[in-house]
């Protein structure tokens, strides 16, 4: 069996044990006010690291291309409260029209 398999398989059981924790905690634990605050703020937290490496790594380097001007533009139109569609797609037209004409990366 290849390595890799075997931390598919290690992390597939790791993700499910959390996913059956989830379901033995007690109600008065996950659904005490301090719980659900802290587990709101990690969800935001998480995702907006997520979006940061996304859009500043490429491999081992930090990149400055069209992405950050695409983030920044859905990030505007976010507070403008525009539907979540539009924002993709004025976001992905951006990168690309940046790509294409000016020949960013």
């Amino acid at each position: 069996m290849p390595s890799y398999w075997i931390a598919v398989l290690v992390g597939s059981l790791a993700v499910f044990s959390w996913k059956i924790l989830g379901y033995l905690i007690p109600a008065r634990i996950a659904n005490h006010r301090e719980v659900v605050i802290f587990a709101g703020k990690l969800t935001v937290a998480l995702l907006a690291a997520l979006t940061a490496v996304e859009t500043l790594v490429s491999g081992q380097a930090i990149v400055l291309d069209a992405r950050i001007a695409a983030i920044a533009v859905a990030a505007i139109l976010f507070w403008r409260k525009l539907p979540f569609i539009v924002v993709v797609a004025v976001a992905a037209l951006v990168a690309a029209l940046l790509r294409h004409f000016l020949g960013w990366a």
